[in-house]
């Protein structure tokens, strides 16, 4: 048989259309898929709550009790910032700071018991909401019981002694060592914990850019394999900008260079050059299937720096439509519904002063706009933004995002003048219904529009069937 000749002669022509397959094969694309993000979160909104200011209370019986509240606003992704017992050795403040964890398996009873939080989860998943808890993998308080169980786990200054994080002022913790297996084991025990236990659905990862990466990625091995994507998987935010940490770990991560790039236009020290810029690496940099966190406040900004009238004043509508209709997902952090103006204390009691405000229903339309709209949705089930040129360059920001069923056209004046535009070219004609006064409108090539300063539209439209060839 092996002397057998072939049934053909393979001719210069095969063996280069082999050459050429096996080379077309060598240098294909190879993206990283990107982890199993829930399909729960395509339309997602998260909502923060600071669980010691959100009620007079400050518990979590007194926060199950705003749930309804939250359903009917929308929002589908409860994140409670850290809700674990805090240290007393160098505290801050006469409560201390939440991020100084003294017990990663225990739950703070200034909050309430574990039994408390069981029942807030209940209750939030009755509601069709989710529920993430924030983690504190960096450091741990100085009093947590693995300062002297292990100490080896911690790093050390040059002295040899146990050290806050370098070069921040966070004199309240010590830095944990995660070249350490053991404390990998035990971060991973702790997770496991909140998610088979008590039913949590996943977690925002505080400084996560300060743990490295392949630390990350374990963590989403062992979570997903305790929640399957069948079993409605798991939901990981980063609090860190970086397009490597959606490789194999996490869904989500904040979009810190669109908070600022907003600022700075709000204050007078950019144009729309800087959206521009922004946008273009989050289309060409960043993978498509990351969701970048969009958001006008949380703690860190509201404490720290000012609320989000501070941030951005008169620009903050467009600032608030742009976080829902641009790529992304969006955050709404407590208080800001009751455009509540005040800049939250972060290590004492200081509860939100609620009231009813139109802003609630601002936020409520948007939520709506943005679920039933499909090019609105997140990552890999959204649409991408289409960048729709004009005279204004540097006062008007516009796009389109589409799809084959949905279609939104959106303009941003980010100026303190009011704006007449023309459109250079783009997908933007076509029959629309403005979203802000619910008028039908026709746009048309080359037809001006004028928008107030700092004004904004949004129309929404359907995506035409492509014309059949006759």
């Amino acid at each position: 048989m092996a002397d057998e000749p072939l049934p053909f002669a393979p001719t210069d022509a095969h063996r280069a259309a082999s050459a050429a397959a096996a080379d077309a094969a060598r240098h294909a694309p190879s993206p990283a898929p990107g982890p199993a993000t829930p399909e729960w979160a395509k339309d997602a909104v998260i909502y923060q709550i600071n669980t010691r200011q959100f009620t007079p209370e400050g518990t979590f019986t007194a926060a199950q009790g705003q749930l309804p509240r939250l359903k009917a606003l929308g929002v589908d992704i409860l994140w409670l910032m850290p809700i674990h017992p805090i240290g007393v050795e160098h505290r801050k403040g006469p409560l201390g700071s939440p991020y100084s964890v003294r017990d990663y398996f225990g739950v703070n009873p200034e909050f309430g018991t574990e039994a408390d939080l069981r029942a807030f989860v209940a209750a939030a998943h009755a509601e069709g909401m989710k529920v993430i808890l924030d983690w504190v993998p960096n450091h741990s308080a100085w009093d947590n019981p693995l300062r002297t169980e292990h100490p080896d786990w911690y790093k050390r200054d040059w002295k040899g002694d146990f050290r806050p994080t370098p070069w921040w002022d966070w004199s309240d913790i010590i830095e944990l060592d995660y070249s350490q297996p053991g404390l990998r084991a035990y971060m991973q025990a702790a997770l496991r914990h909140w998610v088979v236990d008590v039913g949590i659905d996943g977690f925002r990862m505080d400084v996560a850019g300060f743990v490295p990466l392949d630390f990350w990625e374990q963590v989403r091995r062992e979570l997903d394999a305790v929640r399957s994507a069948a079993q409605g998987g798991v939901f990981l935010l980063a609090e860190w900008e970086s397009r490597d940490l959606h490789d194999h770990a996490f869904d989500a991560s904040y979009a810190w260079s669109w908070y600022d790039a907003v600022h700075r236009i709000a204050h007078g020290k950019a144009d729309t050059n800087a959206l521009h810029v922004y946008y273009s690496w989050n289309e060409n940099f960043w993978p498509a299937h990351a969701l970048r966190m969009t958001f006008t406040s949380n703690h860190d900004k509201n404490s720290w720096e000012g609320t989000e009238f501070e941030a951005f004043g008169e620009a903050l509508p467009a600032a608030m439509v742009l976080s829902f209709v641009g790529e992304g997902i969006p955050l709404v952090y407590n208080g800001q519904e009751a455009a509540y103006d005040k800049r939250i204390e972060f290590f004492e009691r200081d509860p939100i002063v609620w009231r009813e405000h139109p802003m609630a229903d601002f936020y409520r339309r948007l939520i709506d706009l943005r679920t039933a709209n499909t090019a609105l949705h997140a990552g890999r089930w959204g649409a991408r933004m289409v960048h729709v040129p004009s005279d204004r360059q540097g006062k008007v920001l516009s796009f389109v995002r589409q799809n084959g069923r949905d279609k939104v056209f959106a303009v941003f004046n980010f100026s303190a003048e009011a704006q007449t535009v023309h459109f250079h070219d783009g997908p933007q004609a076509g029959d629309y219904t403005d979203w802000e006064s619910g008028k039908r409108i026709t746009v048309r090539e080359g037809e001006p529009m004028t928008l107030p300063a700092w004004g904004w539209k949004v129309f929404i439209g359907t995506r035409p069937a492509p014309a059949q060839r006759g």
